[in-house]
């Protein structure tokens, strides 16, 4: 029994038959599916077992992913195990020899923000000098001068004495107060609760701004729309 031709259904004889993507043709059927150009075992192109010609060959297309808030969170936990493991070969690599450190933006942030954070603890141990006075009153001079010093003491109430400094808010500077509650993500930020007093608040970079925490007596950089002036 013949087959049937996979265009016509007709019966395909032996001596017109084509035997090509599974299926039996006619020579006159064997043709494009859109132009109906007449095809051949050479210059064919097969799409779902049914036949074409180059110019009307399907293409396939691209799928565009949108940035939905699934596919953002994903993103944004690739970027953040990226840099945890950067920062663990870094710690494995420390005191091994030198390496060469990519000035990239996070590192750029980070620079900038110990630069502001020294210079503002230069400001106050200045502030602080201004108005205290280490030396005795004028007729306890003689006795003081005659009293031995002790290096370790004096070493130690210094070292107090600029602890308590940095430590200490500036009053002068602006006052916000935490609308949200954030968990800092890297030592030099500034975890919040809900109704904190932030003190000392100067913007740093885009987006965030660094401060005083007074409830916790902590200083670091927290996102600047987290916070409202009062």
């Amino acid at each position: 029994m013949n087959p049937p031709c996979g265009r016509c259904n007709k019966p395909v004889y032996p001596t017109e038959k084509i035997n090509c993507l599974d299926k039996y043709w006619h020579k006159g059927c064997f043709s494009c599916e859109v132009c109906k150009m007449a095809l051949s075992m050479t210059n064919y192109k097969g799409f779902e077992k049914k036949p074409y010609c180059t110019m009307h060959y399907p293409k396939t297309s691209f799928t565009i992913v949108t940035d939905t808030p699934e596919n953002l969170r994903l993103k944004q936990q690739s970027m953040l195990n990226s840099q945890a493991l950067y920062k663990e070969e870094f710690e494995k690599n420390k005191g091994k020899g030198f390496s060469v450190v990519v000035d990239t933006p996070e590192m750029q942030r980070v620079k900038k923000t110990q630069d502001q954070i020294s210079n503002i603890k230069y400001h106050e141990e200045f502030e602080k000098s201004k108005i205290r006075s280490d030396a005795p009153p004028p007729e306890n001079r003689q006795d003081y001068e005659d009293q031995p010093s002790n290096p370790v003491s004096d070493f130690g109430q210094s070292a107090g004495q600029m602890r308590t400094a940095a430590v200490a808010p500036h009053s002068g500077g602006k006052r916000y107060q935490a609308m949200y509650s954030y968990m800092a993500a890297e030592a030099d930020e500034l975890s919040l609760q809900e109704g904190d007093l932030i003190l000392d608040v100067e913007p740093i970079d885009e987006g965030w701004v660094f401060g005083f925490n007074q409830r916790t007596g902590q200083r670091g950089m927290l996102p600047a729309n987290y916070v409202r002036p009062v």
